[in-house]
């Protein structure tokens, strides 16, 4: 993407797009084909032309592992691969959850990243660990660090001395020498490598910016938030993010035992927030059907009864790849209710059960943070999902204010923009230039409040709440 900033102005063009997911390599494993991700971003920057700078994003949790020499020593592992199976446990043999929790304020996800090194054989070879963004940018400039946002996500980060937890590495057994320099959102990783000049046509002086380097958090700098409103945010993709913005971390039990992480954000902020699983069940399902148009899949699930069967979108189930739509029958038929039947009835499911998801989390963020909700901003690809944005202010029962829909983007150029100069002091400019230039569309609740706390009952088998 080619972002133009200025006064009043906000504009991306897209200049390359290429597919991405995780491939099978030869020792049976899921890996991410991390060279041609780097080759597709060469042809990324010379669609683009001159720009000013450079920034990277990318998802969280995975990492490569460069040798003394800087040679990267094997394609990083996807985090959907199944090595970590039962790591957790031995790790908290160690360490207890409540000390993890302490210091990094992270939630219990099985493929974070201090439980893929705790899988890892050894170390003797391994001089630095990067993060994605930062290999990336490694390879555009040679610089070796972590931005702190994706560094945050590590469950090897001090929350609170915001900086590297190196005893916590130690103990379980991860050297705290590989662990590279950090560096925050706005910092200047370096310019280009003359071999990166040569295959982009850019000038070898055209420099590279550190932003919210885990793409959530440049997808929060870009919420259109208006100052002082007590808002959630979902930012909703594969995976949705569904949390609040906080100046200091919640490290509570209870906060713990709902199972809440306190990620860094850009300027200092807390993304107090959980993972919920995302638009993902919807993307498999339609792999498993042949269907790549999702429009007449959304007009069916339109057409299909409102709060039918619904599944619990984080049951561990959903989460490798395979036949979702089998394992969504599966998960309603265990909880007593019918199951979907045909694809419009199975995408409705998903949809209703993905806000009932955000429902249960927007509340659990405010009452576990103290702060109120108001509004939801959707920002994402989920932003454009009319009748989800619909079914979340419903269930939410709070208005949602959905868009950008391309807020991570957004996010991202805007922190290169305020480090080379622009006017952007604060989160709270960069979110007014947002609203001005990309005003959300507004989706009222309904009133049926009473329905979504019954629906949820029925995967609990508790009470309304």
């Amino acid at each position: 993407m080619v972002g133009t900033v200025g006064p009043h102005v906000l504009e991306l063009e897209e200049v390359h797009r290429f597919p991405n997911g995780p491939v099978q390599a030869d020792d049976g494993g899921l890996h991410w084909d991390i060279r041609r991700l780097h080759r597709e971003v060469l042809a990324g920057l010379r669609a683009a032309g001159r720009v000013d700078a450079v920034g990277i994003d990318s998802w969280a949790v995975d990492y490569g592992l460069l040798d003394v020499s800087g040679r990267l020593l094997a394609d990083p592992w996807s985090y959907r691969d199944s090595r970590t199976d039962g790591v957790a446990e031995r790790v908290r043999s160690v360490v207890g959850a409540e000390e993890l929790y302490a210091v990094t304020g992270l939630q219990h996800l099985p493929f974070n990243t201090l439980y893929q090194l705790a899988a890892e054989p050894s170390f003797d070879a391994v001089a630095t660990l990067l993060m994605v963004p930062d290999l990336l940018g490694y390879w555009l400039t040679g610089s070796v660090g972590a931005e702190a946002t994706n560094a945050s996500t590590t469950q090897l980060y001090d929350v609170r001395a915001r900086a590297w937890a190196t005893g916590l590495a130690e103990l379980v057994d991860v050297p705290a020498r590989i662990l590279p320099p950090l560096r925050r959102a706005g910092d200047l990783v370096g310019t280009l490598l003359p071999d990166v000049a040569e295959a982009t046509g850019l000038p070898a002086s055209t420099p590279v910016v550190a932003v919210g380097s885990h793409d959530t958090a440049s997808a929060v700098v870009a919420v259109p938030a208006a100052p002082g409103s007590a808002f959630a945010y979902i930012s909703s993709g594969t995976w949705s993010l569904v949390g609040v913005e906080l100046d200091a971390p919640v490290l509570t039990e209870r906060s713990r035992e709902a199972n809440f992480t306190n990620e860094g954000g850009v300027d200092g902020t807390i993304r107090f927030l959980r993972n919920v699983t995302g638009l993902w069940l919807l993307t498999e399902s339609m792999r498993a059907w042949g269907r790549a148009d999702v429009a007449p899949l959304l007009a069916e699930a339109e057409a299909a009864p409102e709060l039918g069967p619904v599944v619990d979108v984080d049951a561990p189930a959903f989460l490798p790849p395979g036949d979702m739509p089998a394992r969504i029958a599966a998960a309603c038929t265990a909880t007593g209710q019918a199951a979907p039947s045909g694809v419009g009835e199975t995408v409705r499911c998903i949809l209703d059960s993905l806000a009932l998801a955000y429902r249960r989390q927007v509340r659990a963020a405010a009452a576990l943070s103290g702060r109120p909700v108001e509004v939801v901003h959707v920002v994402g690809g989920g932003a454009r999902n009319d009748l989800l944005c619909r079914l979340t202010a419903d269930a939410c029962d709070v208005p949602v204010l959905a868009g950008p829909v391309e807020a991570t983007a957004l996010g991202n150029v805007l922190v290169q923009a305020r480090t080379l100069g622009a006017d952007l002091p604060d989160l709270a400019a960069m979110r007014a230039l947002v609203a001005a230039t990309h005003p959300p569309r507004r989706y009222e609740p309904t009133g049926r409040v009473e329905r979504w706390a019954k629906a949820e009952a029925r995967l609990t088998g508790g009470v309304p709440q």
